[in-house]
């Protein structure tokens, strides 16, 4: 099964950087982390985490990321690598996974050991964004196979005052179904789902229950497309995502957010710019704001 799942990567990355050549744009830099990997314009005005299939990295869907950026340059885009830990699924084989899978019908998904600790950790990534000035309005979340169910779980379970822009599914479906609760007043977020009639890991008609299931909850905007491929991604569906995020993550001045000076933000906001800018180290020892805003103000 392992063998399987792999070979289905490779696949996903192989197509996924054929059609990144064939993009006219110049590649955006990139920035490489432990557990994550960021392409952002200086100053964005949306945001998109990318969540990855089991057995992937962050490495996955860079390219098709880097495509996506090159087209919506106002879109920062967040790739976390999930923890590595053994898949019952795989012989308890250790490697990157959102949660436990020990099975891929419908009764082994409906409890996913460790989905919530996987939903904290993209809960508090869009929380940190929000706090550079990405309103929770101008985020999306989403990703393939594991990571599309990953999206679903977070997307449509977040707290109503933090609605997202919208869900895109590629290859995924409805995991942990016994513990997935649609927020009230979610019911009309936007969700892509895109995924292949052939697919032999998470049939189609998995992703039919799954959007049955969603609709029967209560959304109310639940886009499916069907491709004659297996389980992978291709050219037309990253287009169709891509046309999926440029209208409910649309750019324009009409957009553009005004950045705050370091003068006007809480504590609580200068501690985030001056993590995500790389100024950890140089804020060791600080405590009063008016250090946080001259660390920031000397290095803007």
């Amino acid at each position: 099964m392992r063998a399987i799942i792999v070979s289905s990567i490779f696949t996903t990355r192989s197509l996924l950087r054929a059609a990144s050549a064939m993009s006219t744009f110049v590649k955006p830099e990139i920035t490489h982390h432990s557990t994550y990997t960021t392409i952002s314009p200086k100053n964005p005005s949306a945001l998109l985490i990318i969540m990855h299939g089991l057995g992937d990295t962050a490495a996955g869907f860079t390219d098709v990321a880097q495509m996506w950026s090159n087209t919506m340059p106002h879109i920062k885009f967040i790739l976390p690598t999930a923890p590595s830990q053994p898949v019952s699924m795989n012989m308890n084989m250790a490697m990157p996974s959102w949660y436990d899978i020990k099975g891929l019908d419908e009764r082994t998904n409906e409890e996913c050991d460790g989905i919530f600790a996987s939903q904290t950790r993209i809960n508090k990534i869009l929380d940190e964004e929000n706090l550079l000035g990405i309103p929770f309005s101008r985020m999306a979340v989403g990703g393939f196979s594991q990571g599309g169910a990953m999206s679903l779980f977070v997307g449509l379970q977040m707290p109503v005052e933090k609605k997202l822009a919208g869900v895109c599914v590629m290859s995924g479906y409805l995991a942990g179904s016994k513990q997935f609760k649609l927020t009230p007043g979610l019911e009309n977020t936007p969700v892509f789902h895109g995924h292949g009639t052939q697919d032999p890991m998470v049939a189609f008609s998995m992703a039919e229950k799954t959007k049955k299931m969603l609709e029967e909850a209560g959304v109310t905007n639940y886009e499916m497309k069907s491709y004659p491929i297996q389980h992978t991604v291709i050219p037309e569906e990253i287009q169709d995502v891509g046309r999926f995020l440029a209208k409910i993550l649309p750019g324009g001045t009409e957009n553009e957010l005004e950045k705050k000076a370091p003068s006007e933000m809480s504590v609580k906001e200068l501690k985030a710019a001056i993590k995500a800018g790389g100024l950890g180290n140089q804020a060791v020892g600080l405590c009063e704001k008016s250090e946080f805003v001259k660390l920031l103000n000397d290095n803007l």
